[in-house]
């Protein structure tokens, strides 16, 4: 048998494997959705009045919750998870090839990447395995710009030697004195004549496709002039972990860490017109580039490639291995940050907020004080609505605000009386609507109503605890460009109840990092971070007064109760605003106490169900690609990888 036969033979038993591997998973996904109905509807159960007079029941009901076990792929360890991802997903085949480099001959005008990369006294096996991956690649058109920062070791020369008289393409220039990465990087930079300019670090490896995905969006993107993709890293033992599905361009997310940093692609004639690399900024000195960059040429210049184009090896004291290894690098991002946004005259004060974790926060200024009205509907709950409505009071330090109390027709006497007695407050007013519950007429009415500039619609099952949460808010909505803000929501056990809205998970749309520790910082830190996202919860939500009436307010129509928030956020999003959620804005959150789950009866399920159809046949398929998320991470539910990545 020939070895092209044979090489057919093994892929074809390679994707039969796959696909059986396939099968095996949608069966075993089945089953967990099938156990996930049965705990939904256990626990509809446990909450009817019935079942908690029932307690030989509530045993029963423990005994099969205990019998129900976790999805067997849950049982794996994340980097099993991963590396049978890759194999499924990330791994070309002959065929799979042989086919880009068709793809490849039949490009007009192909783009010249140079592949510009510093080194200084490199693991030799490092060294040659980042030369090597260069070299592997499928798209041909690249060269790599070396500069030797003044090795000591010998070895790198020789290696750097070798190579050079191997490949013309490789450029090679030996500084006569040691002057740390943006000098030794700027000196490669001049050897480059390419198009654009790829960043690789001495010690990292490039996948043999990604300088054809690079090509291919540069092609795709023509008025794009920087690009980023996803990364993971390589332990010390060279097998892929940690994967970094990144979002699509997010400028608030990118203040608060450095989306930019693997793998950095930039139009060479902008890195020429901005200066290139700046000394001082060494270890951040790809940052302090892209911000640069972007000040110039702007947000719509930047081009996200749902990826993994990287391999970033984590050796110890690298920044792979944690921010904490270079506390030099924080500071230098910190300081790139602030003279960022001076530079485009914002006023804020930029800081590591978490010291030795490495998390950023700007915290903007506040330009003047605008009057904000704070939105809350109600319908008797006496004892959760004054925990709120005296946890503003008592824990807020911003000092122009008013309450506007809307009772949708409470009957309980402890609560009307309350109503009467806070209502005598200067900044409180109680509006009364006695009509069947409809959480968005009653927000609307009362933003018609209100006399503040900014809004704050807010569930009266919440209670302050950070006393500047409403001036972290405002300096937020205030900002140019940003619609609606969000807020960080805790459960009364101090685990997450909202750090965000994807949409498409679980369907329409929820919440990010759910029943997350408050020492546990998320999928690569975003629990921790301000960032842009498509939607925000509407159990505290902030918005200018103007924008919430140019979009006609919540919808009273066709969502009542459920999605109202999400499709406000869509629309505006869609209408050029930028949403956004911050973690320095804290509340608990008591969900849903107020007026219960939505399968507590037929008609609140059937009202549920109507809800979500309304929003899945509105918004289709712009559910499943969120662009605050990935198309290689899972709707089923937040930040697990998808079996198989979304197109």
């Amino acid at each position: 048998m020939s070895a092209e036969k044979e090489i057919t033979r093994l892929e074809k038993e390679l994707r039969d494997a796959r696909r059986t591997i396939s099968a095996t998973r949608s069966r075993l996904r089945h089953t967990e959705e099938k156990l996930e109905s049965t705990r939904r509807m256990l626990e509809t159960i446990s909450n009817a009045k019935f079942w908690k007079m029932t307690k030989p029941l509530r045993v029963v009901l423990d005994c099969i919750k205990r019998r129900v076990k976790p999805h067997p792929l849950e049982m794996e360890s994340e980097d099993a998870k991963y590396a049978e991802w890759i194999e499924l997903y990330d791994t070309l085949s002959v065929k799979q090839r042989n086919r880009l480099v068709r793809k490849i001959e039949r490009m007009k005008n192909p783009p010249l990447i140079s592949v510009v990369t510093p080194t200084w006294n490199t693991s030799p096996d490092f060294l040659r395995e980042a030369i090597e991956s260069v070299r592997k690649q499928i798209y041909p058109h690249w060269e790599l710009c070396i500069a030797d920062d003044a090795s000591t070791d010998r070895c790198v020369r020789e290696i750097l030697d070798e190579y050079a008289r191997a490949d013309a393409r490789i450029k090679v220039c030996y500084r006569a004195s040691n002057g740390h990465i943006s000098e030794a990087s700027n000196s490669a930079l001049a050897l480059a004549a390419g198009d654009f300019v790829a960043l690789l670090d001495h010690d990292d490896t490039l996948p043999e496709n990604a300088l054809y995905e690079v090509a291919r969006a540069i092609k795709k993107n023509s008025s794009a002039l920087l690009f980023y993709s996803d990364e993971d890293k390589l332990d010390l033992g060279g097998r892929r972990c940690e994967p970094y599905f990144k979002s699509d361009w997010n400028p608030d997310l990118f203040l608060s860490h450095n989306l930019f940093s693997h793998l950095g692609v930039y139009k060479r004639d902008l890195l020429t017109k901005i200066g290139a690399f700046r000394v001082g900024f060494e270890g951040s000195q790809d940052y302090d580039l892209a911000l640069r960059c972007i000040e110039v040429v702007g947000d719509s210049a930047v081009c996200h490639i749902p990826k993994v184009l990287y391999h970033w090896r984590k050796v110890p004291e690298s920044a792979a291995a944690g921010n904490y290894k270079k506390p030099y690098a924080i500071q230098a991002a910190v300081r790139a940050i602030a003279e960022s946004l001076e530079r485009r005259g914002v006023s804020a004060d930029v800081t590591e907020f978490m010291p030795g974790v490495g998390v950023i926060r700007v915290k903007y200024a506040l330009p003047y004080v605008p009057k904000v009205s704070i939105i809350i509907p109600t319908r008797d709950g006496f004892s959760m609505t004054r925990r709120c409505v005296n946890s503003i009071i008592d824990r807020t330090d911003y000092a122009d605000y008013e309450i506007i109390l809307v009772d949708n027709g409470s009957k309980d006497k402890k609560a009307l009386k309350y109503f009467t007695d806070i209502a005598r407050k200067p900044n409180v007013t109680v509006l009364r609507d006695d009509g069947p519950f409809n959480y968005s007429k009653l927000n609307n009415a009362a933003v018609e109503a209100c006399g503040g500039e900014i809004v704050c619609l807010l569930n009266n099952d919440t209670e302050v605890i950070a006393s500047d949460w409403l001036g972290e808010m405002v300096s937020h909505a205030l900002r140019p460009g940003i619609g609606v803000v969000g807020a960080r929501l805790w459960y009364p056990n101090d685990t997450l109840q909202h750090g965000g809205v994807v949409l498409g998970i679980r369907g329409v749309a929820d919440h990010i990092h759910r029943a997350l520790p408050r020492d546990n910082g998320g999928y690569c830190g975003r629990a921790w971070l301000i960032q842009n996202l498509s939607a925000v919860t509407g159990a505290c939500l902030m918005v200018k007064k103007s924008i919430y009436c140019q979009l006609g307010g919540l919808n009273e129509e066709n969502l009542p109760v459920s999605f109202n928030d999400v499709d406000f956020c869509i629309r505006v999003r869609d209408a050029g605003y930028r949403n956004l959620w911050t973690p320095f804005a804290e509340l608990y959150h008591y969900e849903s106490a107020t007026r219960g789950s939505d399968d507590a009866s037929p008609e609140k399920t059937d009202r549920a169900r109507a809800e979500a159809d309304y929003m899945l046949d509105t918004y289709g398929n712009e559910l499943k690609y969120d662009s605050a998320y990935n198309p290689n991470l899972s709707l089923r539910a937040p930040f697990e990888l998808a079996f198989p990545p979304r197109p």
